[in-house]
């Protein structure tokens, strides 16, 4: 990236979880920024973070934030971005939205750039990052899924309360230690208590008994791999750790491989690290993901009870791969192919 031409760049809700996520992955990657301007609501503004060793004030999110600006990095929340980004794309600048506002419209693409990078091609200002628990379920399945095909998928989620925001996070820490006390707190963000508890309910309950998210993960999944037929079937779960995903995958595989020949594919497959050797009680856990960029995938297996049946667990940091790392990488991409 250092070679790159420099770029100004906004980040809508900057003060999020998210967005300082944002701030440290465009400084670790040595992003190309020439201004970095950061937008939150008006509760913020006046606040100052830390890029690159200089404070840089926020600035309150409005319609006329963006002008200057060729990429707006987006973490406010879906009715922020429906709100904010067509005027972002009006004054010029490239939006990657972080929200599920846009992410199944026909119209704009729906990229993880080790997936299907050439879906970029055809944005028309807005392009969407996918939902967490997606992004790294795609990162484990799509390189098998092109090596022999894919029939069916079946995903059960552990995801961490990174993925309900920075309160949430916080919840989990004086519930923890309010357990520890004998008392059990009211739940704010969550529909129960969540220290030492595991909660089968993320998002909202849609007429088909599945969840919002769990029906995140099937249309999503089928629109980056291009594959609207793919069976999908997700229950998603929320446990009481701070960061880093986890998913437990079934596939069903339209073509006999083996489970030496996924892990190879996966070992060679950009962002994927394979860590797998149970006998040395190696297989991927929240610890190892947080704060990390790779998708971690182990207890690969053929599955017992299944013809063309494959088992494998994966891990990667809901905050990094699961939003502002994919996010940044996206803009990456804009940047060297302009």
């Amino acid at each position: 990236m250092s070679q790159a031409k420099k770029v100004n760049v906004a980040i809508a809700g900057a003060t999020g979880a998210v967005g300082a996520e944002l701030l440290k992955v465009l400084e670790d990657r040595n992003f190309p920024v020439a201004e970095l301007r950061l937008l939150a609501s008006s509760r913020s503004v006046g606040k100052t973070l830390s890029f690159k060793g200089q404070d840089i004030t926020v600035q309150e999110l409005t319609k006329d934030s963006f002008e200057g600006i060729d990429i707006a990095l987006f973490s406010a929340g879906a009715g922020r971005s429906l709100e904010f980004a067509p005027a972002a794309v009006s004054a010029g600048a490239v939006v990657v939205d972080n929200s599920s506002a846009f992410r199944m419209d026909p119209e704009v693409p729906l990229v993880v750039p080790e997936v299907n990078p050439h879906t970029l091609k055809s944005h028309k200002g807005i392009i969407a990052n996918p939902n967490c628990s997606t992004i790294q379920m795609v990162m484990a399945i799509a390189p098998i899924y092109r090596e022999a095909g894919l029939q069916r998928v079946v995903v059960s989620t552990y995801q961490a309360t990174s993925g309900a925001g920075a309160a949430a996070m916080e919840e989990l820490m004086t519930s923890t230690r309010a357990a520890l006390d004998g008392e059990t707190p009211d739940p704010e963000n969550f529909a129960h208590p969540i220290a030492f508890n595991v909660i089968p309910h993320i998002d909202v309950f849609q007429d088909n008994a599945y969840t919002k998210e769990e029906m995140k993960m099937v249309l999503e999944t089928q629109k980056i791999l291009d594959a609207p037929a793919l069976k999908i079937s997700a229950t998603c779960v929320r446990i009481p750790t701070l960061r880093a995903h986890s998913e437990s995958i079934n596939l069903q595989t339209e073509r006999k491989i083996s489970a030496d020949r996924v892990r190879e594919i996966l070992a060679a497959s950009p962002g994927v690290k394979v860590i797998d050797d149970p006998s040395k009680n190696e297989y991927p856990m929240p610890l190892q993901a947080t704060g990390g960029y790779d998708t971690l995938v182990g207890r690969i297996r053929e599955d017992i009870s299944l013809e063309n049946g494959i088992d494998l667990f994966c891990v990667a940091d809901q905050l990094l791969k699961g939003a502002a790392l994919n996010a940044v990488q996206i803009a990456e991409v804009l940047v060297a192919d302009s």
